[in-house]
């Protein structure tokens, strides 16, 4: 009786390692922070019951205000360099203003009168809206 020397040829299996791949490909996915916005101040913004959203994308500047700071374009500024960045702008300008639900009347109309002043009328107060009931 001869024997024969076979030798099966051993390749590796692709299945399971293109399952791996794949699983840490979604993990990866879904586990990932998407920011919409970059914003400078964590605020608590009020909750509206009406509203509307732009339907239309357009250029604007975003000032945020807490009750110590105030950021402009994400950026954290004085009132001082605020005042210098709004007398920069154009009169067309549209603003988005995100000020916290616990800012004191005071701060928010300083703000306003600062826009006032330099002619910027296109303001859009930013809120949440309530979830219906």
């Amino acid at each position: 009786m001869s024997r024969k020397n076979r030798r099966e040829h051993l390749s590796p299996e692709l299945t399971p390692l293109i399952d791996v791949v794949f699983l840490l490909l979604i993990f990866f996915m879904v586990s990932s922070v998407f920011k919409k916005e970059e914003l400078a101040l964590l605020l608590n913004l009020p909750k509206a019951e009406s509203g509307k959203k732009d339907s239309v994308q357009k250029e604007y500047i975003t000032i945020e205000l807490s009750d110590e700071r105030i950021a402009y374009e994400s950026e954290k500024l004085s009132y001082e360099g605020l005042k210098a960045k709004v007398e920069s702008l154009e009169k067309k300008t549209l603003i988005n203003l995100r000020v916290d639900g616990n800012v004191k009347y005071d701060r928010l109309v300083k703000i306003l009168d600062l826009l006032q002043k330099n002619k910027l009328e296109n303001l859009s107060l930013i809120t949440i809206r309530k979830p219906k009931s």
